[in-house]
């Protein structure tokens, strides 16, 4: 592979500390894929709203992502970023802001992640009405579907090119949509759509069966790890911590111990990108080796920690397996 001058960069100047640790974790990705394993990527946090999409669509369109797992507010806001840039708001000073300030945010539609601030009605509302649309459609034909689901439906659809306001390659659900990449999205019910789907419940709208449930999508993910694990077997990129890495990783000891299918490998490689503290009785912050003890890794699995923002290094070592 040619490398490109990010690669370059990288390779001449991250040699030490953490800096390393991200080169020799993005070497191992890489070397995990040449060898013929898979992998999937766990997205916490609110990457999709710090436009992760721009690395990480590329990442889907070549391959170099087989399964993603991720919180129903990233499946989500990738796509209201995709129809609502232009309204949303930055705020770089957000470390300065009063409740008064916050409060004035809210009362005019705003919802602050960090530094950027989510235009309500452009990006929640627009999306609500075609969503709901396919919602009742499948609750009224008796269908069910997981979130994600829905999502790749509304996205492949086409009904929402009308209001693009970025590149399309730079929304990685877009890019999945069009793969039909497998996705898990444990927790969905914890996300602004969520609880739109809820408020309809609640309202007798809709039925919740209508929505595919968390333990169904673990149900599934077994399936898919079983049928894709043979040979280098599939490697764990987890990108923050929380639900989004905690709910898929298990599902290996889960068929170990609970189910006794002595066959099936440890997840194949292992890293993380993590600024949580090295571990106050948090799993994020737990140590690559502290998940041998609970049956997900070998001790022969390649194993990375980078303890930095995920917003500064995934697009860096996605850079690198990419060739960029």
């Amino acid at each position: 592979m040619t490398r490109g001058p990010i690669s370059q960069f990288i390779e001449k100047h991250y040699l030490h500390f953490n800096s390393a640790a991200l080169v020799d974790a993005a070497k191992g990705y890489e070397t995990h894929l040449l060898e013929g394993g898979k992998m999937m990527i766990t997205l916490a946090g609110a990457m999709s709203t710090a436009e992760l999409g721009k690395s990480l669509a590329e990442m889907i369109r070549q391959d170099k992502v087989q399964i993603i797992s991720c919180t129903g507010a990233n499946l989500e806001e990738d796509i209201m970023n995709l129809v609502a840039h232009s309204h949303y708001k930055r705020v770089p000073n957000y470390r300065d802001l009063s409740p008064q300030d916050e409060w004035d945010l809210l009362e005019n539609h705003y919802n602050r992640v960090t530094d950027t601030c989510i235009p309500e009605e452009e990006a929640f509302r627009r999306l609500q009405k075609h969503i709901h649309k396919l919602w009742k459609d499948a609750n009224d034909a008796g269908e069910r579907y997981f979130p994600h689901e829905f999502m790749y439906k509304m996205l492949n659809s086409g009904v929402l090119e009308q209001y693009y306001e970025i590149d399309p390659n730079d929304s990685w659900m877009l890019a999945a949509a069009k793969k039909n990449l497998p996705i898990v999205c444990p927790g969905w019910e914890d996300s602004t759509m969520g609880n739109i789907f809820a408020s309809y419940v609640i309202k007798n709208e809709m039925n919740p069966t209508t929505m595919k449930s968390g333990i169904e999508y673990m149900v599934w993910l077994s399936h898919w790890y079983r049928e894709n694990s043979a040979g280098k077997g599939v490697g764990f990129f987890q990108i923050g911590g929380g639900i989004a890495g905690d709910f898929p990783i298990c599902v290996v000891p889960m068929m170990y111990q609970d189910l006794e299918w002595h066959d099936v490998p440890f997840w194949s490689y292992f890293c993380q990108i993590s600024d949580s503290t090295t571990s106050y009785g948090s799993y994020s912050g737990a140590v690559p080796n502290e998940k041998i003890t609970w049956g997900k890794l070998d001790i022969h699995t390649p194993k990375f920690i980078v303890e930095s923002d995920a917003t500064i290094c995934a697009p860096l070592m996605f850079a690198w397996v990419l060739g960029w």
